[in-house]
């Protein structure tokens, strides 16, 4: 009888240490979001300041673009830490790699949905204004870094449609 006291002791114990690393590990993955969310509203202010080097003012528009898709990014991993660490508590180390790699993911396809618009293979209006405003390629690049595997999905259905380029074995699992 002792010893079974002694081995649940134990286990609680063990358990206790798990809970409390595994509450580290969401902590550390919080800071490094959060760090990088204030990285992303710090090129911002020092694109709208001017700070960047002259050669950059050409590409303002990009690098906007890409730095909208990281904020949808991070916002992303910010719900998803949220929502598996709290709520549905299922927090797991496996995705740790997720959270750290999806804002890089984010800036780049915010990057590609520029391109996208601008070579006018995506379409945000019917009809052209001459005195629109960027803000539709912002918001693009923001969903595109908000939702990665769709805005991926949609540029493989238009690469199907326009060049018949087969879908990526990824997406082909995925539905």
């Amino acid at each position: 009888v002792n010893g079974e006291k002694v081995t649940t002791i134990n286990k609680l114990a063990a358990s206790k240490k798990d809970q409390h690393k595994t509450t580290n590990n969401m902590i550390g993955i919080a800071i490094y979001l959060l760090l990088f969310l204030a990285g992303l509203f710090s090129l911002v202010v020092c694109l709208l300041s001017g700070q960047f080097p002259d050669w950059t003012t050409t590409f303002q528009l990009p690098i906007s673009c890409g730095l909208a898709g990281g904020f949808g990014g991070v916002l992303y991993c910010l719900r998803g830490l949220y929502l598996n660490y709290s709520v549905k508590k299922q927090w797991s180390s496996e995705w740790y790699p997720w959270y750290v790699i999806r804002p890089f993911v984010s800036i780049l396809t915010g990057s590609v949905s520029f391109l996208f618009l601008k070579a006018g293979l995506l379409v945000l209006e019917a009809q052209t204004e001459t005195t629109s405003s960027n803000f539709g390629f912002y918001a693009l690049a923001f969903i595109a870094g908000l939702n990665v595997d769709k805005f991926i999905s949609k540029i493989e259905d238009l690469a199907q449609a326009t060049w018949g380029i087969e879908k990526s074995r990824a997406s082909k699992e995925n539905k």
